[in-house]
């Protein structure tokens, strides 16, 4: 079995997670404590331009994982 292809779902899965938390701020994910960490040292914005940032990271993995 090919596995490149379910982990490419999987990585396309996970940066559409990554855009969801991002744009939706859901309160009990937002207030854990590595966000946290994250929002005093980069503030609010920068946050969650590294969150959009990871996501199109994994979004370009989980189509190179496909095109093997």
């Amino acid at each position: 079995m090919n596995w490149y292809p379910l982990l490419g779902l999987l990585a396309l899965v996970y940066a559409g997670l990554v855009v969801f938390i991002a744009l939706k701020k859901p309160v009990k994910i937002w207030n854990m404590g590595k966000i946290q960490l994250f929002i005093k040292l980069l503030g609010e914005k920068g946050t969650e331009i590294f969150f959009y940032v990871f996501a199109v990271v994994f979004l370009g993995l989980g189509i190179w994982l496909f095109t093997l």
